[in-house]
């Protein structure tokens, strides 16, 4: 073993030492020569004799240096070097191919190791958090109410924790945060902050550790517990200037004073695992006693014990829910637990969106190649006597195919060096992308697995574009090529067929490329043509402060004058106040008719709830089907009313009319005054659910959001709106104006972002098809000069040659709309679950595609045609 690694180094030494050796090895080959000379020359030969007789019985030199070489040396190194000199010497003479080449391969490598981070960050790549396959998502899904439907009391949270075997621990977070919960003041402006109230054992559970101080308390989770709260490490950069002393300071928080414990660090992001698109500034102790008369308002996560799968933690929540709920018949809900693991729940819906978009950028690769495919044997046909001529001088095929496939490396290895620098921009955009609500997308970026993907698909396409052409270029007849006259023959074209079926499966490629994004685009005009139940157009919302005391009868005056301030600002239609926006947050409530015996499976259980003011629902731009609005005459001491949605109305009334029907609110009877149109609550591709909405004056909000319909752009309203509300309470934080429609934009982002990636890739392929489709017609009409001539000589016009042409191209690309429909048949089956009221044989798809390649083909086989119809007969005739 010591031997053989001695050897080896000593090769590779060898190697690296070749000029001093060969010296040496010249001068004791010289001086054997010498002696044998002179020997010959005492036998009396001739000193021209003896020095040719010398060399006869020396051998060969040239062999022998070879062979010395070969023997102290790396053979396989030293070939793999001559390759490259010569590709790179072959490659700087022919600039304008290399430089094509090295293009489209960045665009094709770069493109896919962007989706691969996008992929690997949202599906592939475990969660930022300590052991995280042990780390578990519970949901209570009772079907309605949104976040309501989902979550857990305090009640049930402590149940579970007290009698479940298969947790470690089990922690909890309010989901019903947004970014203007928290406001902070005595630093300059007041401000609105996004937080987060958290149980004491969350950092612990997930693995998290403070960047600087210390986390949660046992006694600051309490009641009566001294105030305390955790920064985020961007909000600490960026509020407090990265200042470590503020550990242990104090901070305004909702004009109290909090101590700030700790720091958490830069690795940790809450929204991108729990609240895609939101950065989370604070992190405060949900002290369980003020939640535990709040209703459902705790997220679960647990941590498994070791050895315990999901699949058993399931089994025994299934046993144990029933039982905890018969022990306290006092509970509205009965909790049926759904367990699945935390990256599911994050990202697993969006697994096939991310696949499709991966097998997409993956059909562009193929593309790429074939393009690549039918350049390099354009460019071989130039070459073919170089090769045929070293075939002659004893030149192996596969020294010819190595040589061939070290070229298709080198231009594979620039094309992802310069890909790679793509990639790193786009994965650095999209990480900054906010207002893209997808999960962990603020944590993509190009890591070592990215590089390792990266790698691979260069060699793949170095590869697949050059082993074909490689082949097919060193197996040519051997007389034929030396013998081929060339130019302007038509019967040198050995290359064509090949040529003629890369264009048709580029084609098809590109055909299955469009088909597919052409059912996306169309699902998600489909998704942008839904009925919201409101217009989104002129209409924004902005988070207000005030005080009421926390008296509904103090409340309605001081709302009611707010809106009259805002409402008198030049260029605005109507205001009101909400809680919670739809397709924001959501919660909800108990919702039935008053005096009906629901049978089994009739009674939802829940609805979406509301709190607003009289001129909401105008500001909105919902409509009232029946009824009316609330009114400041709806006050604390009146009859309580409510307003409900027509699902609401239909479910709970049905065949009935709503109007003065008694409705129980929560067990609280309310008389429904109204009834509006359906509004999407927690998505734009989701059915509308039961709806109800409370006066403010009769309802306890949480939170406050005025929204405003203008008659002017938006932009011009903000300051004066900001200005009016200062001058009614100088504590109003400095607020984001948001308008309604970026509220639904957000919404739909996920899907927009893959019908954007999707499209582009879509549009690059079809220009990546027709550059072919113009390269192998060109080269086509470059081959068939002298024949073109010939025929135009003896009377061809000039529509005919142009005719010949462009139905030599119609061929190519029918043959490949035939392949690339069927083909898109089926893929477009793969996808129907991501489309929305669209079919996979959606006819206009399919047609919009056949006419868009047809319409391309049509243009790239033009302008060959028309060159080839202004060819001299005399000139090509002359040519040859």
């Amino acid at each position: 073993m010591i031997d053989t690694l001695r050897q080896a180094l000593a090769r590779l030494r060898a190697f690296f030492r070749k000029t001093p050796l060969d010296r040496d090895l010249d001068a004791e080959m010289a001086s054997h020569l010498a002696f044998a000379t002179e020997e010959n020359l005492r036998r009396g030969l001739s000193p021209e004799e003896a020095s040719r007789q010398a060399l006869v019985r020396f051998g060969g030199v040239a062999q022998s240096v070879e062979q010395h070489r070969e023997a102290r040396g790396l053979p396989a190194l030293d070939v793999l070097l001559q390759d490259l000199r010569y590709t790179f010497r072959t490659l700087r003479r022919d600039r304008g191919f290399a430089g094509a080449a090295v293009l489209i391969l960045a665009l094709g490598i770069g493109a896919n190791i962007a989706v691969f981070s996008v992929v690997n960050t949202i599906l592939l790549r475990p969660l930022p958090f300590r052991d995280p396959q042990g780390l578990v998502w519970m949901a209570s899904d009772r079907g309605v109410g949104g976040l309501s439907a989902v979550t857990y009391t305090v009640a049930a949270y402590e149940e579970f924790l007290r009698h479940n075997r298969s947790f470690q621990d089990v922690t909890a977070f309010d989901p019903y945060f947004g970014d203007t919960d928290y406001k902070l003041t005595g630093r300059g402006e007041p401000q609105q902050v996004a937080g987060v109230a958290v149980a004491g054992n969350f950092f612990p559970i997930l693995g998290v550790q403070p960047a600087l101080g210390r986390l949660f308390t046992p006694e600051e989770c309490q009641k009566g517990g001294r105030p305390a709260a955790l920064l985020g490490h961007f909000f600490w950069q960026r509020q407090f200037a990265a200042d470590p002393g503020i550990v242990g300071q104090a901070i305004l928080l909702n004009n109290l004073p909090v101590t700030v414990v700790g720091v958490l660090p830069a690795s940790f992001d809450f929204g991108a695992v729990f609240a895609p698109g939101l950065q989370i500034d604070v992190y405060v102790p949900a002290i369980m006693d003020l939640y535990r008369n709040t209703g459902n308002t705790l997220a679960l996560v647990g941590r498994l014990k070791p050895g315990v799968a999901v699949a058993q933690a399931q089994a025994e929540v299934d046993v144990l829910m029933p039982q905890i709920r018969a022990a306290h018949k006092d509970w509205f809900d009965d909790y049926a637990t759904a367990m699945t693991e935390l990256k599911d729940h994050v990202s697993g819906k969006l697994r096939r969106s991310l696949v499709v978009l991966w097998c997409a950028v993956g059909l562009i690769l193929l593309i790429v190649c074939v393009n690549l495919s039918n350049l390099l044997l354009a460019r071989a046909a130039a070459r073919s006597k170089e090769f045929a001529l070293r075939s002659a001088l004893g030149a192996a095929r596969a020294r010819i195919v190595r040589q061939l496939l070290t070229e298709s490396l080198v231009l594979a290895g620039a094309g992802a060096v310069l890909g790679l620098a793509l990639a790193f921009a786009v994965t650095w955009y999209l990480a900054r992308q906010g207002s893209i609500a997808l999960p962990l997308l603020s944590t993509v970026r190009v890591d070592a697995a990215a590089l390792g993907w990266t790698l691979l698909i260069a060699l793949a396409a170095a590869i697949l574009f050059g082993l074909a052409p490689s082949l097919k270029i060193s197996g040519g007849n051997l007389q034929d090529t030396l013998k081929d006259a060339g130019h302007g023959m038509s019967a040198g074209r050995k290359h064509d067929r090949m040529r003629a079926i890369l264009v048709v499966s580029e084609v098809a490629l590109a055909c299955v490329l469009l088909v597919g994004a052409g059912l996306l685009l169309r699902s998600f005009l489909r998704v942008l043509d839904v009925d919201l139940g409101f217009r989104p157009t002129r209409a924004a919302a902005i988070k207000i402060d005030y005080n009421d005391g926390g008296k509904r009868e103090r409340r309605g005056a001081v709302l009611q004058e707010i809106l009259h301030r805002v409402s008198a600002i030049p260029g605005i239609q109507s205001a009101g106040i909400v809680d919670m926006l739809p397709l924001d947050r959501n919660r909800s409530g108990g919702l039935q008719a008053k005096g009906r015996i629901y049978g089994k499976g009739e009674d939802p259980g829940a609805a979406f709830e509301y709190v607003v003011t009289p001129g909401y629902l105008r500001a909105m731009g919902m409509q009232i089907r029946e009824g009316r609005d609330f009114s400041w005459q709806d006050t604390p001491t009146s009859e309580p009313v409510v307003i409900v949605n027509q699902t609401a109305a239909r479910c709970h009334w049905p065949g009935q009319d709503p109007l003065g029907r008694t409705a129980l609110i929560d067990g609280r009877d309310a008389r429904v005054v109204g009834v509006i149109s359906d509004v999407r609550e927690s998505g734009v591709e989701q059915g509308s659910g039961l709806e109800m909405y409370l006066p403010e004056t009769q309802a306890d909000p949480e939170g406050a959001e005025l929204v405003v319909r203008a008659r002017v752009p938006l932009e011009a309203l903000a300051p004066s709106v900001m200005r009016t509300l200062r001058a009614y309470n100088p504590e109003q934080p400095a607020a984001e104006f948001r308008p309604i429609q970026s509220i639904v934009d957000r919404a739909v982002s996920p899907r927009r972002f893959f019908v954007l990636l999707v499209a582009i890739f879509a549009g690059l392929g079809l220009l990546l098809a027709s550059l072919g489709i113009y390269g192998v017609i060109s080269y086509a009409v470059t081959r068939q000069t002298q024949e073109i001539g010939i025929r135009m000589a003896l009377g061809a016009t000039t529509e005919r040659v142009q005719l010949g042409v462009i139905g030599r191209t119609m061929r190519l690309v029918l043959a490949g709309i035939v392949v690339g429909s069927i083909t898109s048949l089926v893929a477009a089956q793969s996808i129907a679950a991501l489309l929305f009221k669209t079919e996979p044989t959606d006819s206009a798809a399919f047609a919009g595609t056949v006419l868009l390649l047809i319409a391309v083909a049509l243009i790239a086989g033009y302008i060959p045609a028309r060159r080839a119809s202004r060819i001299d007969p005399m000139v090509a005739l002359r040519g040859n």
